[in-house]
């Protein structure tokens, strides 16, 4: 077993502990490639990143980023894009460099065009040397849902109705939420040397328990990142509520 958990208190304590190992990363590797999340769960996370660059100057230069994701069908201008959402939460105050931040368009004229640049750029540039994810309560990562081949890469999905409506808060009203999105394969995030998931609140324990306790399965994309070397799961107290110590004790 390869996976590793930690256990925090709460999301202050779980947004802490992500930033320093990232920051740390950072700072080990000024041209560290770093595959970004969206969501409820990283806003935190960005904001601790946030603060440590305005005290203590952390520089992002040289970093590139990839963001898992994008919605189809909204311009990098709409305010519930994922370009937005990166803007808003962490683009615009540190200083990554515009030509090194990369998501993938959501407008583009031809989606399974962009999808294979997508995956060709990420190879291309030497591949994610640490991808940052949040699980969804039916397991998905990224937009990939369950059923998902394990070896899949960059592809337009539908998401699934559970994901629409846990997205639904961003927006004004359920049906504005899109249907579709762009999304790295779980074949794409398994290629990365690291990675780092965040799981919050009472909503997730039923999916984190499952997770550690199930074998893995198409069925329930995370649980796909127990083969991975170096996985890392960050979880607060009320997203492990569910799991028995004894199988906790299995993954520290």
């Amino acid at each position: 077993m390869s996976m590793k958990i930690i256990q925090v208190k709460d999301y202050e304590e779980l947004c802490q502990k992500a930033a320093q190992i990232l920051l740390q990363r950072v700072k080990d590797n000024r041209r560290l490639r770093l595959g970004l999340a969206t969501g409820g769960t990283p806003v935190g996370v960005y904001r601790n990143m946030v603060q440590d660059h305005l005290d203590h100057g952390t520089s992002y230069r040289e970093i590139q980023t990839f963001n898992l994701d994008e919605y189809l069908g909204l311009a990098p201008d709409h305010p519930q894009s994922y370009h937005a959402y990166m803007e808003e939460h962490l683009f615009r105050w540190v200083d990554l460099q515009p030509n090194k931040t990369h998501i993938p368009d959501g407008k583009a004229a031809d989606p399974e065009a962009e999808c294979r640049r997508y995956e060709e750029m990420i190879q291309q540039q030497g591949g994610i040397d640490l991808q940052l994810l949040g699980i969804g309560v039916n397991g998905h990562i990224g937009f990939n849902e369950p059923g998902t081949p394990f070896d899949s890469t960059t592809r337009v999905v539908q998401l699934a109705e559970s994901t629409r409506r846990a997205n639904a808060r961003f927006f004004s009203e359920q049906e504005e939420v899109p249907t579709h999105a762009i999304t790295m394969g779980i074949g794409t995030i398994m290629k990365s040397r690291e990675i780092l998931l965040l799981a919050s609140g009472t909503s997730k324990a039923p999916v984190m328990r499952s997770m550690l306790q199930q074998e893995v399965s198409e069925q329930l994309p995370a649980s796909v990142l127990k083969r991975h070397p170096r996985a890392q799961v960050i979880a607060d107290q009320d997203a492990l509520s569910l799991v028995e110590e004894e199988l906790l004790q299995r993954f520290r």
